[in-house]
């Protein structure tokens, strides 16, 4: 079942929201906002939004600038362009000098779709994820991205928000309670455990009742924050169940595969799987068809869990 609004839709609204007792929200835009859709809240607070036109890596460097005002700005981009192009201007301009800058990178993955291999951010969060105290979050579903939204603006510093900007696999309901820095176990399991993120959350639901058919007893945990990654429950996990699978949509270099192998490695070494796009470019395609071309499908992950127990 998809969520009844679009993730987009949700992160505008959230900053409407938010904007309406916080006036340091501001939002700067290169020239995306109807892919985005951030224009009601151009309407409703027109001072407050800034169109630098199609010049992201100035996007950044004007929301460095408004930051170092005590702004709070929110630039958005295709995931590609807000991270690969103006990647300097994030290192230097907001990450070096500490500045309160919320990045938003849009289609992650094989959500581009037909954009096609160029617009195909399939290596933003290895990006993002190897620059100091940089904050890095997915979320899953529309209910945890407006439940993060307040938590996202309170914190202080760099930040990239990795974005489907359609409908989501409706993982969450309404009220559910998240902790940005804590992961969200939603199964515990004795077999494996497969610790997904983003468009692979639903996936992984879907492969554990598959498994369950099959006698198998498999734990899903997801993993939004992929920095600072949350340690204590992968650890948990891998005492718990012995074996485990990292479902992400994204390359399986310097993504969440690293990000858990990092933690695992170094506190409970267990056998390890990954379902991810393995080092290669995108291409033009709906997302089923490039789940099957990329191998991140919930058969792909009922593959690899079948694998990672029988190495146990």
């Amino acid at each position: 079942m998809q969520d009844t609004f679009e993730m987009r839709e949700i992160y505008c609204q959230s900053l409407i929201e938010e904007a309406k007792t916080n006036k340091d929200i501001v939002v700067v835009e290169a020239d995306l906002m109807n892919c985005i859709k951030t224009g009601p809240f151009k309407k409703e607070y027109p001072d407050r939004f800034f169109n630098v036109g199609i010049a992201e890596a100035n996007m950044v460097g004007v929301s460095a600038g408004l930051a170092t005002c005590g702004k709070i700005p929110f630039c958005s981009s295709f995931g590609t362009f807000a991270t690969r192009r103006c990647f300097d201007q994030v290192f230097i301009s907001v990450a070096y000098s500490k500045q309160n800058v919320k990045i938003v990178g849009t289609d992650p993955g094989i959500c581009a779709e037909i954009n096609g291999g160029t617009h195909m951010p399939l290596e933003d969060m290895g990006i993002m994820r190897g620059i100091p105290d940089m904050l890095c979050v997915e979320p899953t579903d529309s209910t945890m991205l407006k439940a993060l939204m307040p938590q996202i603006i309170a914190y202080k510093g760099a930040t990239y928000i990795r974005l489907q900007r359609k409908k989501a696999e409706t993982v969450y309901q309404e009220g559910e309670k998240f902790d940005l820095f804590k992961a969200k176990k939603i199964a515990s399991g004795k077999d494996a455990t497969i610790i997904a993120s983003g468009i692979m959350v639903s996936k992984a639901l879907q492969a554990r009742e598959e498994l369950k058919k099959q006698g198998l007893d498999v734990g899903v945990l997801n993993v939004f924050t992929w920095k600072p990654i949350d340690k204590e429950a992968i650890i948990e996990c891998a005492k718990e169940s012995g074996a485990i699978v990292v479902a992400e949509n994204h390359n399986v270099h310097n993504g969440l595969y690293s990000a858990v192998s990092e933690v695992i490695v170094a506190n409970k070494p267990v056998p390890m799987e990954s379902v991810a796009v393995m080092d290669e470019f995108g291409e033009v395609g709906k997302m089923p068809y490039l789940a099957k071309k990329f191998h991140i499908t919930e058969e792909d992950i009922v593959e690899k869990t079948l694998r990672v127990i029988g190495r146990k």
